[in-house]
């Protein structure tokens, strides 16, 4: 009974490993990369799913072939877009090229977001905290409730008639 071991600090110097609390805080995770130097992620949002790849650049986003202000003309989807960069500080440092299908515009600006903060963690893990501190990294899992039956909408009654 006095081999017993107390705490994990005599765990880990029973096992010759250094136990301090930061040691423990702290996963190395090593860049993800592609032959080509790009990183891949997959983004969603609402009903939208966006397979995106970023590599080094001078900031050029491509989305399903067109350009981003000719895909995304509304300046605040193109704002959305952008909002993974300007958080983790790598503004016009990154080409993006992505597809994107399903759901809206809005939804589709969403799903490249949270696909863009993805690739950017996976490429450079020491974007990690930035970007998971700002929300980037969660996927928004609101989506549209289903109809029901016996419902005029998915909660909504049919309008009651007395007579």
């Amino acid at each position: 009974m006095a081999d017993q071991i107390n705490s994990l600090e005599e765990l880990g110097e029973a096992a010759g490993v250094e136990a301090t609390p930061e040691a423990e805080a702290q996963i190395t995770r090593e860049p993800q990369r592609d032959e080509f130097g790009r990183s891949y992620a997959t983004g969603r949002r609402k009903d939208a799913t966006a397979r995106v790849w970023i590599k080094p650049g001078s900031g050029k986003v491509t989305v399903n072939g067109k350009p981003l202000n000719e895909y995304f003309a509304r300046p605040v989807l193109q704002m959305i877009l952008n909002q993974a960069f300007t958080v983790s500080g790598t503004v016009d440092q990154f080409d993006v090229m992505a597809t994107v299908k399903g759901g809206g515009l809005s939804g589709q600006a969403g799903a490249v977001k949270h696909g863009i903060s993805r690739a950017l963690q996976l490429y450079d893990p020491s974007l990690r905290p930035a970007l998971k501190a700002a929300g980037f990294l969660t996927r928004d899992s609101r989506t549209v409730e289903r109809k029901k039956y016996g419902r005029a909408k998915a909660r909504r009654s049919f309008q009651f008639s007395k007579r």
